[in-house]
């Protein structure tokens, strides 16, 4: 599967709010060759269920949410190769960045291996300049 850009959590969330980053992340999300990593509907997915819980969601919403998340770009599978390199990125980006997460490393890995920029404002990723579309 080939696409220029891997959609993070972070981008999904911002969208979903409607924010001035999420209108930025639109673009990659509605009109680019974007894809999602699964592990990235995990998060979003556990995200709109505290929001449910907080009384900021709705069952409906959080269904439309996600099936609309993955009608809009391509959706990539945790492979065993993404996996590898996941480990890889993760003990590396472990030592230089402090609460720097697996999921990121499933996330920036996959980037990596299609040749993608991930469109992200987390601050995990700032110094990643060649890797990323910053969203500020």
């Amino acid at each position: 599967m080939t696409y220029d850009y891997v959609i993070d959590s972070y981008a999904w969330i911002e969208y979903f709010s409607g924010s001035l980053k999420g209108e930025q992340a639109r673009k990659y999300i509605e009109d680019e060759d974007s894809a999602t990593p699964t592990i990235v509907i995990a998060e979003v997915s556990g995200k709109l269920v505290r929001e449910i819980v907080a009384g900021r969601e709705t069952i409906e919403g959080r269904v439309t949410r996600l099936g609309f998340l993955r009608s809009s770009t391509a959706i990539a599978d945790l492979t065993e190769d993404v996996a590898l390199r996941s480990g890889e990125i993760d003990a590396e980006r472990k030592r230089e960045v402090r609460r720097w997460g697996l999921a990121d490393s499933v996330v920036l890995a996959t980037a990596r291996i299609a040749d993608a920029k991930v469109v992200t404002g987390d601050e995990h990723f700032h110094d990643l300049k060649e890797d990323i579309v910053y969203l500020s």
